[in-house]
C-alpha cells in the first residue's frame, strides 16, 4: 500500500509506539498529538501512516465492536492489505475503521503479516492462541484479585499456594517475591514476615527461626532393633546387675528423655547413662540420622528428637521397671581427684525425681553423701581455674498458647547433678585415654586474661572474652571453663550425638571389637558439630522470639534491669527475670551494676527487637 509509505499530512492518523496519533505539522520532524493531548516531535521513521484523515481529534477513531470471524472467512487462503481488511470488518475505510483493522492485525490472533500484506491465520493456531490468552486473562484476573485481597489483609484458602513464594523469602530460602514487589513492599524477610502475619497466613506469634536455620522439622520415623537382638551380638558382655543400688534420675519437671542417673555404692559413685549405643550401631540408619541432626532440638513449643521417640521410651532411665545402662563407676579422694574408674554395660533400677523433689531429700542418704562429694569435686575444679559465672538463666516454654518464663534456680540438687555429670565426663575421657580409644574430647582455649568477677557487669564482660569450645580427637586439650585437663561429653547419648559416639567406642572396647579409627571419629564428630550448630542457633533464636512474644502480650510490662555495659548516651541492660539483654537511652548518668526500673516501649517480632525506657 503506497499510501502507508507517503509523508503524512496534517490531520492524518498515524501509529506511534503501537498507539494512535494525529499529525499536527509535517516537516523535517513531524509534530504529533498522542492520547491525553500531549504533543511530540518525531522522525518520519518513528511513525507509521494509517489513514490520510483528516481527523480533528483522536476521539473520532473509536471503532464499533465487531467480530473478526466473518472477515477471516472471506479472506481464507488469500492475502490482502489493511485497507481491504478495514472494509471487510466495518464496511468502510474511515480513520476509525483503519485503527480497528490495525488493532486486529496487531493482536495477532485472527490475522498475521504486515499492513501491506496480511493473511488469515490457520484455525488451529487461532484456537490454541485463544485458549492461551483466555487462560492468561483468567490468571491476570486471579492475580489482581489476590493482590486486592492482600491489600485488604485477608486471604482465601486457595491463596496459600501463591503465598509460598513469600514464605520462602520470610524463611531465608528465597531472595525475591513477585507478590511483595507488586504490592510495593521491600523484598526482604522482614517485609515477608509482616505480610504473612497481617493476612493471617502465619499466626501473630509464628516462630520462623527453626525453618530459617534449616533445623529438623519432626522426629525421625525409623525402625529400632530390640534389646534381645542387641544381646545376641557376638562378644556382647553380660550386664552388671546394679539393680540393688538406689539410682536417681534427677531432671526438670516434665522432662521426657531421662538419660542419666546417679548412685552411691559405699565409697564408689556411679553415673548410669542410657545405653543408646546398644541399639544404635555405627553407620546404621539410626546412627546416620542422629549424626545429621547432631542433637535434640529443644524449643519452647516442644522437643524434636535426634532419635526415634520409641527408642527413648525403651532406653530412658526409669521409664521401665529395669533399665539397660552404660555405668561409669569411680572413686573420689579428699582433694576431689578421680581414681579407680570402671565402665560396664549394666542393668539398673531407677527412680525419677524432679530437682525440687531432690532438693527436699538432699539431707537424706544417699543424696546427702553424693552432694558432699560433688561439692568436693567442684572445689577441685575451681582450684584448677574453672570459670564460674552466675548469670541469670530462664526456661521458656509454650503451654496452651501461653509463654511461660521461669528462672532456672541453681539449687543444691542441680549443682550436685552438674558436678556428677562432669565427673563422668572426666572419668570417661581418662578411661579412653588409658586404652587409646579415639573419642571426641571437648576443649576450650584459655581467654586472654583470667578473672573471677563477682558483679553482673563483670561477668557479662568476662563472658565476652571466652572463646568457643572445640572438639579434638586424639590427645585431649584443656577445657578452660570447666577447669579440667581431659573431658568428654558422655552422659546424654539420647540428646547429643557426640555422647553417643563416645558410647559406641566404649561398647566396641567392652565387646572386644575394633573401635572406629581416629579419622572416622573426627569425621563423624565434625558432621555432628554442624548439625549441633544449627540446633543451638534454632534454640537461641526461638527462645528470644518467645521472650518477645511474652512481652508483646504484656504491653504494660515493667520490670528491673541491671546495667552491664556503658556506651556513649546508651547502656546495655540485662533483665534478670527474662535473661534478656537490651540497649536503652538514659537522660541521667548510669553506673555499671546499677539497677534501673524499665518500662516496655515496643516489640517488633518481624525485626526480633524490643525497646525499653528507663523510668523516672
Amino acid at each position: 500500500m503506497s499510501s502507508h509509505q507517503a509523508i503524512p499530512r496534517t490531520g492524518s492518523l498515524v501509529v506511534y509506539k503501537s498507539r494512535p496519533a494525529r499529525v499536527l505539522a509535517a516537516a523535517e520532524k513531524i509534530e504529533i498529538e498522542i492520547e491525553g493531548g500531549q504533543t511530540k516531535r518525531v522522525r518520519p521513521k518513528d511513525i507509521f501512516s494509517l489513514h490520510p484523515g483528516p481527523i480533528a481529534s483522536l476521539a473520532e477513531i473509536r471503532p464499533p465492536e465487531v467480530h473478526p470471524q466473518e472477515a477471516w472467512e472471506l479472506l481464507e487462503d488469500t492475502e490482502t492489505d489493511l485497507k481491504e481488511l478495514a472494509e471487510l470488518l466495518y464496511g468502510e475505510h474511515s480513520p476509525g475503521a483503519a485503527w480497528g483493522a490495525w488493532e486486529r492485525l496487531s493482536e495477532g490472533l485472527w490475522f498475521e503479516g504486515t499492513a501491506e500484506a496480511l493473511r488469515p491465520r490457520a484455525l488451529e493456531l487461532i484456537e490454541r492462541d485463544r485458549a492461551e490468552r483466555e487462560a492468561k486473562a483468567q490468571a491476570d484476573q486471579a492475580w489482581a484479585a489476590l493482590l486486592e485481597r492482600l491489600r485488604e489483609k485477608r486471604i482465601e484458602p486457595g491463596d496459600h499456594a501463591s503465598l509460598q513464594e513469600v514464605e520462602r523469602l520470610a524463611n531465608l530460602q528465597g531472595e525475591h517475591s513477585r507478590i511483595l514487589k507488586a504490592l510495593g513492599f521491600d523484598e526482604t524477610p522482614v517485609s515477608a514476615y509482616r505480610l504473612l502475619v497481617a493476612v493471617g497466613y502465619w499466626s501473630p506469634t509464628h516462630n520462623p527461626y527453626p525453618t530459617r536455620v534449616g533445623a529438623p522439622e519432626g522426629n525421625p520415623a525409623l525402625a529400632i532393633p530390640s534389646l534381645a537382638d542387641a544381646a545376641a551380638i557376638p562378644g556382647e558382655p553380660a550386664r552388671l546387675d546394679l539393680t540393688h543400688l538406689p539410682a536417681f534420675a534427677i531432671d526438670d519437671e516434665g522432662n521426657q528423655d531421662p538419660d542419666d542417673a546417679i548412685s552411691l555404692d559405699g565409697d564408689r559413685m556411679w553415673v548410669h547413662v542410657a545405653d543408646v549405643a546398644a541399639l544404635v550401631e555405627p553407620d546404621s540408619e539410626l546412627d546416620r540420622e542422629a549424626r545429621a541432626r547432631g542433637a535434640n532440638l529443644y524449643l519452647p513449643e516442644g522437643t524434636i528428637h535426634m532419635l526415634p521417640v520409641a527408642l527413648t521410651e525403651q532406653l530412658g532411665l526409669g521409664l521401665q521397671a529395669c533399665s539397660p545402662a552404660l555405668s561409669i563407676g569411680l572413686r573420689l579422694d579428699a582433694e576431689g581427684e578421680i581414681s579407680d574408674i570402671e565402665i560396664h554395660s549394666s542393668l539398673v533400677r531407677v527412680q525419677r525425681l524432679s530437682y525440687a523433689e531432690a532438693d527436699r531429700r538432699l539431707e537424706e542418704p544417699p543424696l546427702a553423701e553424693l552432694a558432699q562429694r560433688a561439692a568436693c569435686y567442684r572445689n577441685r575444679r575451681l582450684t584448677q581455674g574453672a570459670a564460674e559465672l552466675d548469670l541469670p538463666e530462664v526456661s521458656v516454654r509454650l503451654h496452651q498458647g501461653e509463654v511461660l518464663i521461669r528462672p532456672v534456680e541453681r539449687t543444691g540438687a542441680r549443682a550436685m547433678v552438674t558436678e556428677m555429670m562432669l565427673m563422668a565426663g572426666e572419668a570417661a575421657a581418662r578411661y579412653c585415654l588409658a586404652r587409646e580409644l579415639p573419642i571426641p574430647f571437648a576443649t576450650q582455649p584459655t581467654p586472654e586474661r583470667i578473672e573471677q568477677p563477682t558483679t553482673m557487669a563483670g561477668m557479662v564482660a568476662y563472658r565476652r572474652l571466652f572463646k568457643p569450645s572445640r572438639t579434638l580427637v586424639g590427645e585431649p586439650g584443656r577445657h578452660f571453663g570447666l577447669g579440667l585437663d581431659a573431658y568428654t561429653r558422655a552422659t546424654s547419648p539420647l540428646r547429643r550425638y557426640a555422647d553417643l559416639l563416645v558410647h559406641q567406642q566404649l561398647r566396641a572396647h567392652l565387646r572386644g571389637g575394633a573401635p572406629l579409627s581416629a579419622e572416622q571419629v573426627s569425621q563423624r564428630a565434625g558432621e555432628a558439630d554442624q548439625g549441633g550448630l544449627i540446633v543451638r542457633r534454632a534454640e537461641r533464636q526461638s527462645n528470644q522470639h518467645w521472650k518477645l512474644v511474652h512481652l508483646a502480650q504484656q504491653p504494660q510490662w515493667t520490670g528491673e534491669g541491671v546495667v552491664v555495659e556503658l556506651q556513649e548516651r546508651k547502656a546495655t541492660v540485662l533483665i534478670p527475670a527474662l535473661a534478656l539483654e537490651t540497649r536503652v537511652r538514659a537522660k541521667q548518668p548510669l553506673a555499671l551494676d546499677q539497677r534501673v526500673p524499665l518500662a516496655l516501649v515496643e516489640v517488633d517480632l518481624a525485626q526480633a527487637e524490643c525497646q525499653f525506657r528507663v523510668q523516672g
